[in-house]
């Protein structure tokens, strides 16, 4: 089994960047085993293409824009991702949509995908995020894990230093 956790956005636009703080997060707190890849894939597109050729599942971490309020979390899973490709939610999604459209097209698209987002709060040129897109940054981590556990996969938290 190969899963990829994949936190796209930029990180100069405040909470656009909440993909990336989230895979960090993650990959600072827990250890991960071997069939979970880590990427960070910024504001990248079809530079990812090798990258997520033939993962079995991907769980993508990004700012989307829901209408809901500001720093809700979203989750999209199943026939609801497509609809997430349609709609432009985030502003490099149409490169993440054109990567996961050529995947298809070559047979290695991923067995499934998972959305976990947040509607963001600010998208002001900072490189921190908002105070209440910061203060989701453990429930993400948390979201992320529960969905590894779900796909069969355990994380184990990173012992505290004293």
């Amino acid at each position: 089994m190969r899963i990829i956790v994949l936190g796209v956005g930029n990180i100069l636009l405040s909470d656009e960047g909440i993909g990336v703080r989230t895979v960090e997060k993650l990959q600072r707190d827990f250890v991960l085993p071997a069939e979970v890849e880590i990427i960070d894939g910024g504001t990248t597109g079809m530079e990812m293409l090798e990258d997520l050729a033939g993962a079995d599942h991907i769980v993508i971490v990004d700012a989307v824009r829901s209408g809901q309020a500001p720093a809700s979390i979203v989750k999209l899973t199943g026939d609801q991702v497509p609809v997430f490709f349609r709609t432009k939610l985030s502003p490099h999604q149409i490169g993440l949509s054109d990567v996961l459209a050529t995947l298809e097209l070559t047979g290695e698209a991923p067995g499934g995908i998972t959305v976990i987002g947040v509607e963001p709060a600010s998208l002001e040129t900072a490189i921190e995020l908002s105070p209440q897109v910061e203060a989701l940054l453990p429930e993400l981590v948390d979201l992320v894990v529960a969905e590894l556990r779900q796909l069969g996969v355990a994380a184990g938290r990173m012992a505290k230093a004293a």
